[in-house]
């Protein structure tokens, strides 16, 4: 009669999780489809804080990236898995030692950074954009920092980025041709 009983309550366990299976879990979730991006910027441009908040993460103690991280960031249909370069000078040289896979650039900008930051940023740019591994790619341009006093609007930003992005759009073209 006890063998009978165990017998009968491992059946109900069975029985109860394969409904709890059917009705809860519906099986595994559809596949997302998966984007690599790579995200480059001077330090202090605000990479991490971007990430961060992308990630619905608490922006309270946020440190300087040394070296590189990783984070996914997931959005309804896809998820980004962003590296996230450091920009300390020593850091940046090995910046396209990172760039392979990636299908997308994303580049932060400080807006509110002086005038030589922004020469050094817009020269980095320029390396970024001539790349044989990210000349190919979407990049995004982030002004960030709007909100800080010293900020310089998109009027402001964009004739220096100009220069950059016309001189990559010219040297594209005559390899291409």
């Amino acid at each position: 009669m006890g063998q009978c009983l165990e017998l009968s309550a491992a059946l109900c366990r069975i029985g109860v999780y394969s409904c709890f299976r059917t009705l809860c879990c519906k099986g595994p979730p559809s596949p997302r489809t998966e984007y690599d991006v790579v995200c480059v910027g001077l330090t202090g441009s605000g990479k991490s804080s971007l990430l961060t908040q992308l990630c619905s993460e608490s922006t309270d103690s946020i440190i300087p990236t040394t070296g590189f991280r990783i984070k996914a960031v997931p959005f309804q249909n896809a998820i980004l898995n962003v590296k996230e370069l450091g920009g300390a000078d020593n850091i940046r040289k090995y910046w396209s030692r990172y760039y392979q896979g990636s299908q997308g650039v994303a580049f932060v900008l400080d807006s509110a950074s002086s005038e030589d930051d922004l020469e050094m940023a817009r020269n980095e740019l320029h390396s970024a954009l001539q790349h044989p591994q990210l000349c190919t790619l979407p990049f995004l341009i982030l002004a960030n920092h709007q909100d800080k006093p010293a900020a310089r609007s998109l009027q402001e930003v964009t004739p220096a980025l100009e220069k950059t992005l016309n001189s990559w759009e010219a040297e594209k073209t005559t390899a291409w041709n």
